[in-house]
C-alpha cells in the first residue's frame, strides 16, 4: 500500500483536484519506488484514478511490464476499509495500491485497533509504502518501508 508520492499544494492548484501532478521531487519518489521494492513480487498494480497516484506507480508499472489498473475505492474519501477489502479480494496475490493519505491513516487505525502494530509506528509519510501480510484474506501483519 503506497501513499502517493509529493505533489503541489492543495491550496495552490487551481485546477480539478484530482488531476493535481506530482511535483518534481514527487516524480523522483515515484522513479525510486522501482528500486525500494525491487525485491517485492509483483503481479498487479492498483491505483487511485487521481494523477498524482497512477504518476506514483507508473515508473513502477512499466519496470514489471504491467498495467496501472484505476479503482475507485482507492480514492480520496473511500474509507480504509476499503482497503480491507482489497486485501480480501487478491489474496494471494502480490498487489501494489496507490492511494490517499486518509486511506493509509484509516488503514493504520483498523492494524492497531486489530493488535498488529502500536500507535508508535503509524507512520504516513508521502511516498510511503506499507507491505500488508496476508493470510486467507485477513491482514496479519505489516512492514513499514520510508519514502525514498
Amino acid at each position: 500500500m503506497i501513499r502517493h508520492a509529493k505533489a503541489g499544494d492543495r491550496e495552490d492548484w487551481k485546477g480539478d483536484d484530482r488531476q493535481r501532478p506530482l511535483t518534481k521531487s514527487g516524480a523522483r519518489q515515484a522513479e525510486a519506488l522501482t528500486e525500494l521494492l525491487n525485491n517485492e513480487p509483483i503481479d498487479k498494480v492498483l491505483s487511485s484514478p487521481f494523477t498524482r497516484c497512477v504518476q506514483t506507480v507508473e515508473p513502477l508499472a512499466t519496470a514489471r511490464k504491467l498495467p496501472v489498473e484505476s479503482r475507485k475505492d482507492l480514492e480520496e474519501g473511500s474509507g480504509g476499509e476499503s482497503i480491507v477489502r482489497l486485501v480480501q479480494e487478491f489474496k494471494g496475490r502480490h498487489v501494489v495500491a496507490c492511494t490517499h493519505g486518509d486511506l493509509v491513516e484509516e488503514l493504520l487505525e483498523h492494524l492497531i485497533h486489530e493488535g498488529l502494530m502500536p500507535r508508535s509506528e503509524a507512520q504516513t509519510e508521502k511516498g510511503s509504502t506499507w507491505v500488508l501480510q496476508e493470510t486467507a484474506g485477513n491482514i496479519t501483519g505489516a512492514r513499514y518501508l520510508a519514502a525514498p
